[in-house]
């Protein structure tokens, strides 16, 4: 039976998996995090159908003794590598598969606004998140991998149809 803790967080983030990995490891003994964290690690470097084939594989064997962290692992297994389907250069995969593009911006925005006491409507929020994004972007540097971003667009604009003509090829 899955563990139901509020606090954990679910994590689709693909290629790092750094929300996953606590996640199975906080289900398993000490002497079982180590070996958690070098496969799921492993994995996470594969393609798609192979690096969920392992994940799937080690599920099962956790399944004996640990069903906690199985069912941790098994949870959005098939999303966990949606960026590696995509065929992005590894550089660009790492640093499109964490949330610290996110958090980055998240926390520079909180920084700028934690003051404001009384929102007096939502348009003032609005105009103070803007404000504070614009201002935060300032300091934003360039996405590692970024020469490569014209193959995301690429792919992200293929219609779906063209995918999976791709796919089928590719598989044989």
């Amino acid at each position: 039976m899955p563990s139901t803790r509020s606090s954990a967080r679910i994590s689709r983030c693909s290629g790092a998996g750094t929300y996953k990995l606590r996640n199975v490891v906080g289900h398993l003994p000490e002497d079982q995090h180590e070996q958690a964290k070098a496969t799921l690690r492993a994995a996470f470097k594969l393609d798609a159908k192979e690096g969920t084939a392992k994940l799937e594989q080690y599920a099962s064997w956790l399944e004996q003794q640990w069903p906690d962290a199985a069912a941790s692992l098994r949870e959005g297994l098939g999303e966990m590598f949606a960026i590696n389907r995509l065929g992005l250069p590894s550089v660009l995969r790492r640093c499109l598969g964490t949330t610290n593009i996110i958090d980055n911006g998240h926390s520079a925005t909180r920084d700028r606004m934690r003051r404001v006491k009384n929102w007096q409507s939502g348009s003032m929020a609005l105009r103070w998140t803007a404000a504070a994004f614009a201002a935060a972007s300032k300091g934003f540097r360039r996405i590692m991998g970024h020469e490569h971003l014209w193959m995301l667009k690429a792919a992200l604009d293929e219609p779906a149809k063209d995918r999976s003509l791709v796919q089928q090829a590719a598989a044989g």
